[in-house]
């Protein structure tokens, strides 16, 4: 069985959301976890729903400012990849601890849409004027996350070879 994690997501210094998350690896820089659907209900964004049964499978870097997450249905389809920016993550004490910085990325499974998210929320933050080193770091993740995105590569090219779609109850 996978080792058990919570991943706690904060923002602004507050707490968002805690969840459970089964380890999937862990190569020393990059962790990757696999979650159900954490929030309550259906998550409609209009260019992708979250719902019950969707699989995360959510890899996180200790060095890097971004996230990657995979959105499958249960049944193992991909639907895409969202991605935060985030400062690097801290792992201690079976939490992986994530602090997102607002911009957000999604890039839809065929690749053939890239949407630059929330980019009026971090405007708004405050973050370039209380740390400004990390809101230069955030831009220019999410420049890189967009580039490699509309690459020929993709974003596969950033996550580990060989990952399986998740089977519908793999995460518990």
């Amino acid at each position: 069985m996978a080792e058990q994690l919570t991943v706690v997501l904060t923002k602004a210094g507050r707490t968002r959301i805690r969840y459970p998350a089964a380890r999937v690896a862990d190569d020393g820089d990059r962790i990757s976890v696999r979650a159900p659907w954490a929030a309550e209900g259906v998550r409609d964004f209009g260019f992708v729903r979250f719902e019950p049964g969707d699989v995360f499978v959510e890899h996180f870097w200790r060095t890097r400012w971004y996230a990657i997450k995979e959105v499958w249905t249960g049944d193992g389809v991909l639907k895409g990849w969202y991605c935060d920016v985030t400062r690097p993550v801290h792992v201690q004490n079976g939490e992986i601890l994530v602090e997102d910085l607002d911009l957000d990325l999604w890039v839809s499974a065929d690749g053939s849409s890239v949407l630059r998210l929330d980019e009026d929320e971090f405007a708004a933050s405050g973050l370039a004027a209380s740390d400004p080193e990390a809101a230069a770091q955030a831009v220019r993740a999410l420049d890189a996350l967009d580039d490699q995105a509309r690459s020929p590569s993709g974003l596969a090219a950033l996550l580990p070879p060989g990952d399986a779609p998740p089977r519908a109850g793999a995460c518990s």
